[in-house]
Order: structure tokens, then C-alpha cells, then sequence
């Protein structure tokens, strides 16, 4: 009798607790609307997307591919990353290839990377090409007179987020290779182009 009793006190000692802890779960739903606004520099470039929680498909990405080392270790490599809302403009079918071929997810995501620091000073008011990490170009737009800069089509939504392990372009799109291809053919020569990169306008 005495063992029910004290058993019978235990569960009713254990109620309150449970129901505590069952209580702050709304508060877990209520920090995500925070991470959908501006994104805040926390440590390196790979800690800053992951606690961000708005990259999680490109960090995926970055994970699958064996990358996740160059975000931390080099310190003048600059990454347009998009968003977890940017990959919205993507087919579901290209992305789905991209996770199922590990060569072609490593390709697509070092094309996000530039090895320099591609800071807005360096691409507002030129136009031209890059090279990205991947070996491609990455086309550069920073000819708007309203201010917008693009990558390959996509707009820079926040810029100049310097971290501990290099710079952080968020992009509004994924970048494709050879996307702008044609813009390109329009740019200055490839000196104007180098010189994006390299020095501020």
C-alpha cells in the first residue's frame, strides 16, 4: 500500500513538470519568423549560413559535396549564397538531379564561390565577368542606376556580410552557369571584367 501511495505521488509530482515542459514548445515556432529577416554574421561563413536556418538546402548542399572545410578556411573566398526562398525559383526536378549526382551538386555549389573578396564597391557601376571556384564565369551587374546589383540574373538582397572566414553575398535566386551568357557578350573586355574583382570602382 505504501509503494501505491508513494508511486501515486510521484505521478502527480511528475504532472506539473510535464505540462511545463509541454508549454514552451510554442516558443520553438515563434523563433523562426526571426531567422526569416536579416541575416546576422556569426563566426565563420559556414556557422553564419547554418544559424541563419535560411540555407539549409544550400548548407545540404555544401555538406553532400565535402565543402564545408573551404567555407571555414578561407578567409578572401566570397560566396553568393541564395536562400532557402530563392530555391523556390528552381525546378523541383533540376534540384532533385543535382542531390542524386554528387559531381554535379559539387560543380553547382562552388559556382556560388568566387576566390576573392567581391565586395559591392567592386561591383557597383561594372559589368563583366568572373571566375567562380567551379572553373566557369559568374556574370557580374552592377550597372543599375537604382543601386540593384546582380549575379548571373539573380539580385544581391544583402551585402558585404563579412565573417570570419570570408564574405557573404545573400542572393534572391540560385546562380546557373552560363546564365548570363548572353548579358555577357554585352559586358566590357575581360580587362574591365578582371578588374571587378580585383580592385574597387
Amino acid at each position: 500500500m505504501t509503494t501505491r501511495l508513494f508511486l501515486a505521488a510521484v505521478a502527480l509530482a511528475a504532472a506539473p513538470f510535464t505540462a511545463q515542459a509541454q508549454t514552451p514548445a510554442p516558443a520553438t515556432p515563434a523563433a523562426a519568423p526571426a531567422s526569416a529577416g536579416a541575416v546576422k554574421v556569426q563566426g565563420d561563413l559556414l556557422d553564419t549560413l547554418k544559424l541563419s536556418g535560411q540555407f539549409t538546402t544550400f548548407v545540404a548542399g555544401v555538406d553532400a559535396t565535402n565543402l564545408a572545410s573551404l567555407l571555414k578556411t578561407q578567409p578572401q573566398i566570397t560566396v553568393f549564397a541564395p536562400t532557402d526562398a530563392a530555391f523556390a525559383a528552381m525546378p523541383a526536378e533540376e534540384l532533385a538531379r543535382l542531390k542524386s549526382d554528387k559531381a554535379a551538386m559539387q560543380k553547382f555549389i562552388l559556382h556560388h564561390m568566387v576566390n576573392a573578396p567581391v565586395d559591392s564597391t567592386k561591383i557597383k557601376g561594372a559589368k563583366g565577368e568572373i571566375p567562380s571556384v567551379a572553373g566557369d564565369k559568374i556574370l557580374l551587374d552592377g550597372s543599375d542606376e537604382g543601386g540593384r546589383m546582380m549575379v548571373d540574373g539573380a539580385t544581391i538582397v544583402q551585402a558585404d556580410l563579412k565573417t570570419s572566414s570570408g564574405l557573404l553575398q545573400v542572393v534572391d535566386k540560385p546562380l546557373i552557369a552560363g546564365a548570363g551568357g548572353s548579358a555577357a557578350v554585352e559586358a566590357p573586355p575581360a580587362a574591365d571584367a578582371s578588374a571587378t574583382a580585383a580592385a574597387p570602382n
